[in-house]
C-alpha cells in the first residue's frame, strides 16, 4: 500500500508557529523557545502521518518563513546588504532577508504561482557566490529519523528555483538566470550526498515551473541539470513533483525522460488533461505519484471517482508503481477540522482539512491494495449525496437569475466620458479631486467594541452608538483636512471579504480555518458552499448615516465579486465563473440600494482580480472575460450621474490593462506607490485611457510620512502622461493598519500638494 503527502501546513492547528514567531520577533522569547515550538510541530506532523499509515512522509517542508527562502539559505545566496560572509546561516540573517531590519530593507515577496501564498524572491546575478550554508534539510531528516520516522526530504528543484528568482538590483534585466545552473548544482550535490549518508532512500525535488508555458531552452535546462546530477542521485529513488495545473505535452516528454529520476508526481485535480498524457505513454518501470486528493480546497474527496481514476492508472503503470498522493502541498488548505466547534454537522460532513486529507489518501491507498474500509467509503458516499441534494446548496431563484445573464454583456447605457460629465455636474469637484481608499485606522478601543458586540456583551444600541461616534470623528477629520470625496472609515468591518460573506447566504465561516499567506501572516477564507444571495441590505445603513453628516459626496464601499471569490474556498460542484456571477448579482442589489439611499459615489474593490489569472496563457482570455463581466454586472443598472469607482492593487497591471479598461469603471484607484514607473509606462506607451484614474501618491504600508513636495512631485510625474481632468489624488490603499499620528499629517500633505498643483495649473492658464 503506497501513499504520499506532498507537504503539510507549518502554522499548527491553532497557529502555534505564528505566535512563537511574533513573540521571538518582539524580543519576548528566545531562539531556543522558537526552535522548541517548531520541533514539537514537526514531530506531531510526522507522527500523525506515520500513524495514518503514510508510506512516503515528507520532511523539510516545514519553514520558519518560506521554502524558497530556505533554499536561498541552503545555497548561501544572501544579498550583500545583509552583511553575511560565511558559515551556517542563522535566524538573524534569515529573518533579515524575510523582513528587513533597522538598516536594510527586506527582499521582495511575490505570489507563489496562482495561490494566496507568497514566497521571498531570490536576488541573483553573475557575481553571487554560492556555498552550502544551511544544513536544514539534512538536520530535519535526522530529527525525524531519531523519532523513528523515515522521511522523504523535499527540496525546491534547481531549475524551478532559478526560474522563480529575479535579477538583483544593478544586474542587467536581460541576465539569464539559468546560466547559474553550473554554480548551484555543486551545492545540490553536497546536500544530496549528505542526505544519502544520513540514510535517506527517497528524495523529492519540487519542479512546479514545469506546468507553466516554457520555451524550449528552459525545458533543455531540466534535461541538462538532471543529467549533471545523475551520478550523485544514483542509489536514491528520486521523485520530481509538479503541481497546480496540467503539464504541457512537451514538458511531460522532457520530465519523463530526465536522467536519474525514478518517480513523477502530478496534480490530477487541477491537471485533468495530464491523465491523457499518462494513458498515452508512461516510462516503463517508473513510479507515478497520483495527486487525486485536492491540496488547495477544503472539500471531502469523492472516493468513488478517485478510485476509478486510480484503477485506470494502475492499468497503465502497474500495481506496484502507483502511489496515491495529494495534488500539491497541503500548505494551501486549513489544518484540522477537529478544531471546528461552530460549524454544523451537515456542512462539516462535506469538508476535509489537511489532517483529514492524510486519512483520505491512506484510505484510497488501502482500497487500491484490496483492503477497502467499507464503512468509511459508504460514509463518504452519503456525505457527497447529502451535499448534492441539500436545499441549503441550491436556490432555484438564484440559479434562474444567473442563467438569465447569458444574453447580455451588461454595459452601462452611455460611454464613460458622457457619464463623467453628468457626474461632474452633480458632484461639482475641483480638478485633481482628493479621496482615500476606504478604511481609517482601527484603534484598540474600536476592535474591543466590535469583539464585545460579537460576543453579545454589548447591546446593539450601544454598538451602533459607538460606531456612529467613530464615523462622525472620521467625517469631521476629512472635512477639516478638506478632502473632496469622503469615506465613512469602515469601523464596523473586520475584513473586506468576511464582512460581506457573513451577510450573504451560501457562505460558512470557520473558527480555525487559517491558511498561511506569508511569514506569520494567516488568512481565514470563508467557505462558499451554496448558491449565493443577499437576504437584505448590507452597508446602506452605515453609508446613509455617514452621508447625513456631510454635504460632501460620501463613497459607498463594497468588495467586488471576483475578489470575494478569489479570497474564499469556493464550491467545486459548479464552474467558478457561475459562482462569481451569483456573487455579482448579490452585489448588484447592494449597489442599487446604495444609489436609492442617496449615495452618488460607490467604490467596488477588485483587489484580487489579477490574482485569479490562470497559470497558462491559453486560459487567460476566458478568465478575464468572465471576471470583468462579473464586475460590470454589479453596476450596469445605475444612473449616469452615479460614479462607480474601483480599487486595485498594482500587480503586473500592464499585461491586463485592456481588461481593466473593459471593466468600464468611472474612476479607478491603484496601489502603485512602489512601482510608479512601471505603471505609468503603460500610458506613456500610448494606451488611451479616458476614465478617472488615481495612482496612489504615497505608500501606506510604511509608517513614513511623505512631505507635500514629494507628493506634488509624484503628481507632476503623473500629469506628464495623464490628462489633468481625469487624475485623482489618493493614498495607495486603505489606512486601517496605520496610526492616526501617521495618517493625519500624511493626508494633510496630500491635500496641500493637490491644492498647490491646482493653483499652478490655474495660473498657467
Amino acid at each position: 500500500m503506497a501513499s504520499h503527502i506532498v507537504g503539510y501546513p507549518r502554522m499548527g492547528p491553532k497557529r502555534e508557529l505564528k505566535f512563537a514567531l511574533e513573540s521571538f520577533w518582539d524580543g519576548k522569547s528566545t531562539a531556543e523557545d522558537l526552535q522548541k515550538v517548531s520541533a514539537d510541530l514537526r514531530a506531531n506532523i510526522w507522527k500523525q502521518m506515520s500513524e495514518a499509515g503514510t508510506k512516503y512522509i515528507p520532511s523539510n517542508t516545514f519553514a520558519h518563513y518560506d521554502q524558497v527562502l530556505d533554499t536561498t539559505a541552503m545555497l548561501g545566496a544572501v544579498p550583500p546588504r545583509y552583511g553575511y560572509t560565511s558559515g551556517e546561516i542563522g535566524l538573524d540573517v534569515y529573518f533579515s532577508m524575510a523582513r528587513g531590519n533597522a538598516s536594510v530593507p527586506a527582499m521582495e515577496m511575490t505570489k507563489w504561482f496562482d495561490t494566496n501564498y507568497h514566497y521571498i524572491v531570490p536576488e541573483l546575478g553573475p557575481d553571487v557566490k554560492f556555498s552550502y550554508a544551511s544544513h536544514k534539510a539534512v538536520n530535519e531528516y535526522k530529527e525525524a529519523k531519531a523519532l523513528g520516522v523515515d522521511t522523504v526530504p523535499v527540496l525546491v528543484g534547481p531549475v524551478s528555483y532559478l526560474l522563480l528568482s529575479k535579477a538583483a538590483k544593478g544586474v542587467e534585466k536581460s541576465f539569464d538566470l539559468l546560466s547559474l545552473l553550473p554554480k548551484i548544482l555543486p551545492v545540490y550535490k553536497e546536500v544530496i550526498t549528505e542526505l544519502k549518508a544520513a540514510g535517506a532512500t527517497w528524495i523529492q525535488l519540487d519542479e512546479p515551473v514545469l506546468v507553466m508555458d516554457l520555451e524550449g531552452h528552459k525545458l533543455q535546462a531540466f534535461t541538462g541539470a538532471y543529467a549533471e546530477l545523475e551520478s550523485t542521485l544514483s542509489g536514491l529513488n528520486v521523485l520530481v513533483e509538479t503541481y497546480f495545473a496540467d503539464i504541457p505535452a512537451e514538458a511531460y516528454k522532457t520530465l519523463t525522460s530526465l536522467k536519474g529520476v525514478t518517480a513523477f508526481g502530478f496534480d490530477l485535480v487541477r491537471g485533468t488533461k495530464t491523465l491523457d498524457l499518462v494513458k498515452a505513454g508512461f516510462p516503463e518501470g517508473k513510479y507515478l505519484f497520483a495527486g487525486v486528493v485536492d491540496g488547495r480546497n477544503i472539500w471531502a474527496n469523492d472516493f468513488a471517482a478517485s478510485l476509478s481514476t486510480l484503477e485506470a492508472l494502475e492499468g497503465v503503470v502497474g500495481k506496484d508503481k502507483l502511489v496515491v498522493s495529494t495534488s500539491c502541498s497541503l500548505l494551501h488548505t486549513a489544518v484540522d477540522l477537529v478544531n471546528e466547534t461552530k460549524l454544523d454537522d451537515e456542512i462539516k460532513s462535506w469538508l476535509a482539512f489537511a489532517a483529514q486529507k492524510i486519512v483520505e489518501v491512506n484510505a484510497l491507498a488501502k482500497a487500491l491494495a484490496g483492503q477497502k474500509d467499507e464503512a468509511l467509503f459508504s460514509a463518504n458516499a452519503a456525505a457527497l449525496a447529502s451535499r448534492r441534494s441539500s436545499p441549503r446548496v441550491t436556490n432555484e431563484g438564484v440559479q434562474k437569475a444567473a442563467a438569465a445573464l447569458k444574453g447580455s454583456d451588461h454595459r452601462r447605457a452611455t460611454n464613460v466620458s458622457a457619464r463623467l460629465d453628468a457626474q461632474q455636474k452633480k458632484l461639482n469637484l475641483p480638478i485633481l479631486p482628493t479621496t482615500t481608499i476606504g478604511s481609517f485606522p482601527q484603534t484598540v478601543e474600536l476592535r474591543r467594541v466590535r469583539r464585545e458586540y460579537k460576543a453579545k456583551k454589548v447591546s446593539e444600541e450601544d454598538y451602533v452608538k459607538a460606531m456612529k461616534e467613530e464615523i462622525k470623528k472620521v467625517v469631521d477629520l476629512q472635512e477639516e483636512l478638506d478632502i473632496d470625496v469622503l469615506v465613512h472609515g469602515e469601523p464596523e468591518r473586520n475584513d473586506m471579504v468576511e464582512y460581506f460573506g457573513e451577510q450573504l447566504s451560501g457562505f460558512a465561516f470557520t473558527a480555525n480555518g487559517w491558511v498561511q499567506s506569508y511569514g506569520s501572516r494567516c488568512v481565514k477564507p470563508p467557505v462558499i458552499y451554496g448558491d449565493v444571495s443577499r437576504p437584505k441590505a448590507m452597508t446602506v445603513f452605515w453609508s446613509a448615516m455617514a452621508q447625513s453628516m456631510t454635504s460632501r459626496p460620501m463613497k459607498g464601499m463594497l468588495t467586488g465579486p471576483v475578489t470575494i471569490l478569489n479570497w474564499s474556498f469556493v464550491r467545486n460542484d459548479q464552474p467558478r465563473h457561475e459562482t462569481c456571477y451569483q456573487i455579482a448579482l448579490a452585489i448588484k442589489d447592494e449597489v442599487e440600494d446604495l444609489e436609492k439611499g442617496g449615495i452618488n459615489v460607490i467604490q467596488i474593490d477588485e483587489a484580487a482580480l489579477r490574482e485569479g489569472l490562470p497559470l497558462r496563457k491559453s486560459e487567460h482570455a476566458f478568465y478575464l472575460d468572465w471576471a470583468v463581466h462579473s464586475f460590470r454586472i454589479t453596476n450596469c443598472g445605475v444612473q449616469d450621474t452615479t460614479q462607480i469607482h474601483t480599487h486595485m492593487c498594482y500587480s503586473h497591471f500592464n499585461d491586463i490593462i485592456h481588461s481593466i479598461i473593459d471593466m468600464d469603471a468611472d474612476v479607478i484607484t491603484i496601489e502603485n506607490s512602489r512601482s510608479d514607473e512601471k505603471l505609468l509606462s503603460v500610458f506613456r506607451e500610448g494606451v488611451k485611457y479616458g476614465a478617472g484614474i488615481g495612482p496612489g501618491v504615497y505608500d501606506i504600508h510604511s509608517p513614513r510620512i511623505p512631505s507635500s513636495e514629494e507628493i506634488a512631485d509624484r503628481v507632476n510625474k503623473m500629469l506628464a502622461v495623464l490628462e489633468q481632468n481625469i487624475l485623482w489624488v489618493n493614498p495607495d490603499c486603505g489606512l486601517k493598519t496605520r496610526k492616526y499620528t501617521e495618517v493625519k499629517p500624511a493626508l494633510k500633505n496630500m491635500v496641500d500638494a493637490a491644492k498647490l498643483i491646482r493653483s499652478q495649473l490655474a495660473s498657467a492658464k
